[in-house]
């Protein structure tokens, strides 16, 4: 049941939540500019992971999960792209009417929840192109 649940959901609601104010504000009120992490390289240069940049890591990892889960013949697959048009809908829709949503961090996820929607269709046509054989005689 939960495989046919679009994964890029957790980054849209985590997204929402920090707009809430739920993961506090950072520098100029922007929750994605939080540091979570910084690293003095052996190079001298010093590595900073923000809060923004971690949920852009989680939502390629979760898009790689959702690619994979694209190579099903099944069904539950025709379902899956489906319920992940609409999550890249809802993206959209709310990176053009709420004003929290106008960030680098929301158009990124967009472009990766629309990444998944294209590969999904894609992988999923090519692999169904392969399952049917005609015969040429």
């Amino acid at each position: 049941m939960l495989a046919g649940i679009p994964l890029l959901i957790i980054p849209f609601i985590l997204f929402n939540i920090g707009l809430a104010g739920l993961f506090g504000a950072g520098p100029a009120g922007d929750p994605w500019a939080n540091e979570i992490l910084s690293l003095n390289m052996m190079s001298g240069g010093v590595f900073t992971l923000t809060l923004g940049d971690l949920l852009i890591v989680v939502a390629l990892l979760l898009l790689f999960v959702e690619i994979v889960k694209s190579t099903r013949t099944s069904s539950a697959s025709v379902v899956d792209h489906l319920l992940s048009t609409f999550v890249f809908v809802a993206f959209l829709v709310e990176f053009l009417l709420v004003r929290g949503a106008a960030h680098s961090v929301f158009f990124t996820l967009m472009v990766v929840a629309l990444i998944d929607v294209l590969a999904g269709f894609s992988v999923s046509l090519r692999s169904a192109s392969r399952d049917v054989m005609f015969d040429r005689e």
